[in-house]
């Protein structure tokens, strides 16, 4: 039986690394984020980062198991569909992977006794999808990256 994404993602020696590129590649695609909804949502990552030394980290940590759940169903297809590009994958199946990733932050957001995190999120909560489905060509590429057989 193959591993499934948590298991490779979150190997000892592995999720060092996966977590380094989940915060280069949130920094990157906020780098290449303009207009309004792009202020916002990097407003948001300066109060979250600018919060607690560390708590940014610890988060992409938090989230990692759960995100890993929720793409394994579209790795596990991608797999059977004869593979190719992840993230090309990721990026036609936009809305519903979009949704999956949504449903771990927000419930990351519920679950928060930080008032400065919950409002935040809740200022570019209405406009992460887009921005999520932007990065999707990105994070499908990471995760192929390490979770090649």
């Amino acid at each position: 039986m193959a591993a499934t994404l948590e298991q490779m993602l979150l190997a000892p020696d592995v999720q060092p690394r996966v977590v380094a590129d989940c915060m280069a590649l949130v920094e990157q695609e906020l780098a290449a984020k303009s207009g309004v909804s792009g202020a916002a949502v990097k407003l948001a990552y300066k109060a979250v980062t600018a919060f607690a030394p560390g708590y940014y980290k610890e988060t992409i940590e938090a989230m990692l198991p759960d995100m890993a759940d929720k793409l394994q169903p579209f790795w596990a297809d991608f797999q059977e569909s004869g593979g190719g590009e992840f993230g090309d994958y990721l990026s036609k199946r936009s809305e519903e992977v979009g949704e999956a990733m949504l449903a771990v932050t927000d419930n990351m957001a519920s679950v928060s006794q930080r008032a400065v995190i919950i409002k935040a999120y809740g200022a570019v909560r209405g406009g992460a999808g887009k921005h999520i489905q932007a990065a999707l060509p990105a994070l499908g590429a990471m995760i192929q990256k390490y979770a090649q057989p």
